[in-house]
């Protein structure tokens, strides 16, 4: 539906309707067949506009159906930034923490550090679900976020960015 000014809002009822995610992964199985634009069309408009919990049908069934995971269909028919965006979405989708954590991870390893998104996660995320990604990071890296945190710098920024991350695991 739309919202105040136009904007779009998620589909958000509790119960996800089984005829609603059967006629989405259908139709996301048949665009590829059809010419690009309208391909991407679909994608965004169902990726977009549903719940979660709807989504997560989809993608299952979509699986069920091509035997294909959604981000392999995604990485075959799409490219560039629309790719890397849609990827993101569906990554979220499938479990934020693990999503979090390796935007956190990506944001530290190598020379240098990426400030803006290590400082925009972790105070994003500090009230809503940080425990979950801390425990999703060490899974992950077989690394605390703190430890990894703690190796990566070691000025005043650094402390703020320790206590925001709450802790050794």
């Amino acid at each position: 539906g739309r919202g105040r000014q136009g904007t779009l809002i998620r589909w958000a009822s509790p119960n996800v309707a089984v005829i609603a995610c059967s006629s989405d992964h259908q139709e996301l199985c048949s665009s590829s067949d059809e010419e690009s634009c309208s391909m991407e069309s679909k994608f965004i408009s169902i990726l977009c506009t549903r719940s979660y919990p709807h989504l997560r049908r989809v993608f299952q069934d979509y699986i069920k159906l091509t035997n294909k995971d959604i981000e392999q269909a995604i990485k075959n028919e799409m490219s560039g930034d629309l790719l890397f965006g849609l990827i993101a979405i569906v990554r979220s989708i499938k479990n934020k923490p693990s999503f979090f954590a390796e935007r956190l991870y990506k944001s530290m390893k190598g020379v240098g550090t990426d400030d803006r998104t290590l400082t925009r996660i972790l105070l994003s995320r500090s009230e809503i679900d940080l425990m979950n990604i801390r425990h999703e990071f060490k899974e992950m890296y077989e690394d605390s976020l703190y430890s990894f945190i703690e190796s990566d710098a070691s000025d005043e920024y650094s402390k703020v960015l320790l206590i925001l991350c709450g802790g050794e695991d």
